[in-house]
């Protein structure tokens, strides 16, 4: 297939390189330029828009709205294309995507992904998946190149975003999580790594915590996911529970202690520096 790639950082960077290794032709555009072997670079955003699909992997609602809405791309896109949104963006947003390319014509998939970049460049994301079923079904191929499973979601875009601001939500609780409970075993003279062991092996073996608790145990904060994207994607969560009848607290609490970490100078460290936060501060 010719396969549009919008955004090459490093999550992009590894789609695209998988992309190119499943046989696909592929085609980028990148605002700061770039280059990944095997793919052509173009100069605008709307050449990305003239192949059978176009995956977008920017930062946020606003790159988003700035590289594609502002600019007229949809309304100039091969009739026939597919757009992926592969970006984590607001519940509200998504909404607006779909009136946005159901006006254009243009087919629209949600398609964020659960993985850091290391996952990301073995090609084995998992893919939160919802949209009409014949678009799906038509790049279901780009989505096996990328990812190691799809999650279908249903066919409502606005679903698989909400889908993923909750699994973003849910991994920074685990994080916290396990900051507040290594502070008590630390404070009664248990080897964080034995603790660590520990849950792994019992209670909480799932990869988010065999992820973070490594993190945690080594100190080594340099960023596979930025704690200032980590701090978005809470507001991001933040925002869609407020037409619930009721205010989510863990979720509060944790948005409000991952803004404490960037205050005091982690905002381009990885999430997990929130961890290192609680357990300084609590810390005798």
């Amino acid at each position: 297939m010719e396969v549009g790639l919008i955004g090459l950082g490093a999550m992009g960077r590894a789609m695209a390189a998988n992309l190119v290794a499943a046989g696909h032709d592929v085609k980028c555009w990148n605002r700061s330029g770039g280059e990944v072997a095997g793919i052509t670079m173009v100069a605008t955003p709307c050449e990305a828009f003239q192949g059978d699909a176009v995956l977008t992997m920017l930062s946020d609602d606003a790159a988003i709205r700035a590289a594609l809405l502002d600019t007229g791309v949809l309304a100039a896109a091969r009739p026939d294309v597919v757009h992926i949104v592969s970006s984590t963006i607001s519940v509200a947003f998504s909404r607006e995507l779909q009136d946005r390319h159901r006006q254009a014509g243009v087919a629209y998939v949600a398609a964020p992904v659960l993985g850091r970049p290391d996952v990301a460049a073995k090609g084995e994301l998992n893919i939160l998946a919802a949209g009409a079923p014949a678009a799906l079904a038509r790049v279901q191929p780009i989505l096996e190149a990328i990812g190691r499973k799809t999650w279908p979601l249903g066919e409502q875009p606005a679903g698989a975003h909400a889908a993923k601001v909750a699994c973003n939500m849910m991994i920074a609780m685990a994080i916290e999580a396990m900051a507040e409970a290594a502070s008590l075993t630390d404070a009664n003279g248990v080897p964080r790594e034995d603790f660590f062991e520990l849950i792994l092996g019992t209670l909480f073996g799932g990869r988010s915590y065999q992820v973070y608790s490594k993190i945690i145990s080594e100190g080594a904060y340099e960023p596979g996911f930025k704690a200032a994207l980590g701090l978005k994607d809470l507001r991001l969560a933040r925002e869609a529970a407020q037409p619930l009848a009721a205010p989510l607290p863990m979720l509060d609490a944790v948005h409000a202690q991952m803004g404490k970490a960037i205050e005091a100078g982690g905002a381009e460290r990885d999430w997990a520096i929130m961890a290192d936060y609680t357990l300084r501060s609590t810390a005798k």
